[in-house]
């Protein structure tokens, strides 16, 4: 794209990063609330979000994963489970940068104070066979949502903090884990070979729909937020694909997410 180009694209013209913005979360939480008869109250400190929805739907079935009432949100409800001694608190489906985003601005609104992603994530450079979990310490910015919150950089970052100490926690509970480069897209199934070839060119091991809009707004709001992309499948490339393991991986979302959130959170 040409400097012309770039001057007339609608993301990237008029953006004033430093500028507060008209429509906030706490003003369309106000209103749910009064419209919906809801009480202000905290989500926990820890929140994640679950873009497949699998570990709320099996926490669900066990019963232990429960609706919080008061959690005012328009287009989601949140569960309230705990794992290791953390409350935790639970969204599923919240699929693609935007989503991912409006629903974390909420999250932080109420009382969050860590937000973890673990989304399912094409495998693009082949460490080990599917499944497996990568920490995501930057993530190429390949979609629309990162360019309200930053100005234009090839990629969004990780707090290396919090990468750090994640590994490390992972690692001492025996869990083997990457860490890594991921490429976040908004149009999935625009994967075309030379859009691979470009990201495995940038050192990106896996390819998924949330990181790089979530560190923009981490970085925009000084909050603590970490991207996990588990590995389960090679974009349908070959047969009997997305294949997350026992109870589609939650076992071992979970044990990941407690070693992770004992440390961290």
């Amino acid at each position: 794209m040409n400097d012309r180009a770039n001057r007339s694209a609608p993301i990237l013209a008029d953006k004033h990063h430093a500028a507060p913005s008209a429509f906030t979360p706490q003003n369309l939480l106000r209103e749910a609330r009064r419209q919906k008869s809801i009480a202000t109250a905290n989500v926990p400190a820890v929140c994640v979000l679950d873009p497949d929805g699998d570990m709320v739907r099996q926490l669900r079935r066990e019963g232990r994963a429960h609706p919080d009432p008061g959690w005012a949100c328009y287009h989601t409800e949140l569960y309230r489970t705990a794992e290791g001694g953390i409350e935790l608190g639970l969204i599923g489906c919240a699929v693609g940068a935007p989503f991912a985003v409006l629903i974390a601005e909420q999250l932080f609104a109420s009382g969050c104070e860590l937000l973890i992603s673990m989304t399912s994530a094409g495998q693009l450079v082949q460490r080990r066979p599917p499944p497996y979990f990568i920490i995501i310490y930057r993530a190429l910015r390949d979609e629309g949502t990162s360019y309200h919150y930053a100005p234009p950089a090839e990629f969004a970052f990780a707090d290396a903090t919090l990468v750090r100490d994640a590994a490390a926690a992972a690692e001492g509970a025996g869990l083997r884990v990457l860490i890594g480069a991921s490429w976040t897209t908004d149009a999935p199934f625009r994967e075309t070979a030379h859009a691979i070839e470009a990201a495995r060119a940038r050192g990106v091991l896996a390819v998924e729909m949330e990181a790089a809009a979530l560190y923009a707004l981490a970085g925009a709001k000084a909050a603590r937020v970490l991207c996990i992309a588990h590995v389960t499948n090679t974009m349908g490339l070959a047969e009997q694909d997305f294949e997350k393991g026992e109870a589609n991986g939650t076992g071992d979302a979970l044990k990941l997410l407690a070693a992770i959130v004992g440390a961290l959170g």
